[in-house]
């Protein structure tokens, strides 16, 4: 067995765990990005829905 490949076990460990935790941002990052495109989108339609009413009223 390379007991030198074991000396490098903490870094290893460290680098795993900053990669982890880039991930879980990013993801989260595309999560919020898409909810707010999604919350935009339907506040548009909302708009043209009244409008639309509005016009049927007049």
């Amino acid at each position: 067995m390379n007991w030198k490949v074991l000396e490098h076990v903490p870094l290893l460990l460290y680098i795993l765990a900053a990669k982890t935790l880039i991930l879980c941002l990013a993801f989260a990052g595309v999560k919020i990005y898409q909810r707010k495109r999604l919350e935009a989108k339907e506040q548009k339609l909302e708009a043209e829905k009244k409008q639309q009413s509005e016009k049927k009223e007049n």
